[in-house]
């Protein structure tokens, strides 16, 4: 089957990869325009496209899916199906009319959960202990459409969201060849999404996860691993932003008594701080302008003295 492969980010690439190793036939790939990353913001290619060009795929960039000179090349391209994995943009009807047998997006959760760009952070943040990932036909509202495939993946207790988006994203690329194979063969039909169980995963701004150590500990931590790697929970030490990227429930006994609200402990191998109910180990953070770190090597830098608190 001829595939137009649409996606963006490093969680799309094991879905080309897995198309590029299968028996259809991609005859090119969609992604979002070069942009600026990184702390230098340098001009750099989508993971996609890095992985398209050096497989010798044609690539397609348009800045809107309704740019004439992109429609008309994608109907060039006469493609069967547009396998669609994070592209990053909504497709207009008339694009989604171009291939004979639709757009088949590849989203990270049990339809009709989680409906929007970050499922993987919502789930987490809602303390989900099963997600997953889902093949529908792609239409024209917010991951609205029908269902073809679905796969489950246990939610694990120190899952941060890219340690489980790239779970994700391996299982699914499996799904998504399956379900073109299907397609294929006419051997599947798309089933409508139930009315209930739907909840919306918007995307998460960085002033949406500043944390407040007044929330329960389970709460915290699920946030903190919620929004890990990106944009990362924040909170503020000595007036200056610190992002937390990953931590634990402590265990509190004698030798770590409880902490209010906020409040630090510092050992020579661990950070504790204080919440409602409990108190989390920091395992990593990241000072402001500066890289990620073991929590405890910059408590060693900063030196934390007694009666210091987080976001005071």
């Amino acid at each position: 089957m001829r595939v137009v492969f649409a996606g963006t980010p490093e969680a799309a690439v094991p879905s080309l990869s897995a198309l590029l190793d299968s028996a259809h036939d991609v005859v090119g790939v969609i992604t979002r325009p070069d942009a600026r990353s990184g702390r230098g913001r340098k001009t750099s290619a989508s993971p996609v496209r890095r992985v398209a060009e050096d497989a010798g795929v044609e690539v397609l960039t348009p800045t809107k899916p309704s740019d004439p000179e992109f429609v008309a090349r994608l109907r060039e391209l006469a493609p069967d199906a547009c396998p669609v994995v994070a592209y990053g943009a909504l497709i207009p009807r008339d694009v989604l009319d171009v291939p004979r047998l639709g757009w088949i997006n590849l989203h990270f959760s049990l339809l009709p959960a989680w409906r929007g760009a970050a499922p993987v952070q919502h789930a987490l943040m809602a303390g989900d202990d099963v997600t997953g990932a889902s093949t529908f036909l792609l239409e024209e509202g917010l991951d609205t459409g029908p269902v073809f495939g679905t796969m489950t993946e246990a939610v694990r207790a120190t899952d941060t969201a890219g340690d489980l988006l790239g779970r994700l994203a391996e299982g699914g690329a499996s799904l998504l060849v399956k379900t073109l194979d299907a397609l294929e063969a006419g051997e599947v039909t798309p089933v409508a999404q139930s009315a209930d169980g739907v909840s919306l995963a918007p995307k998460i701004l960085v002033e949406d996860v500043q944390i407040d150590w007044k929330s329960p500990a389970f709460a915290v931590d699920r946030r903190i691993r919620g929004a890990s790697p990106a944009p990362g929970a924040w909170t503020t030490f000595r007036s200056e932003r610190l992002k937390v990227l990953r931590s634990t429930l402590a265990v509190t006994d004698e030798a770590n008594p409880p902490l209010a609200a906020g409040a630090l402990r510092a050992t020579k191998k661990q950070v504790f701080v204080g919440a409602v109910g409990g108190t989390l180990e920091l395992l990593e953070v990241q000072p402001q302008g500066k890289k990620s770190m073991v929590a405890a090597d910059w408590a060693r830098g900063v030196r934390i003295d007694e009666g210091e608190r987080l976001g005071g």
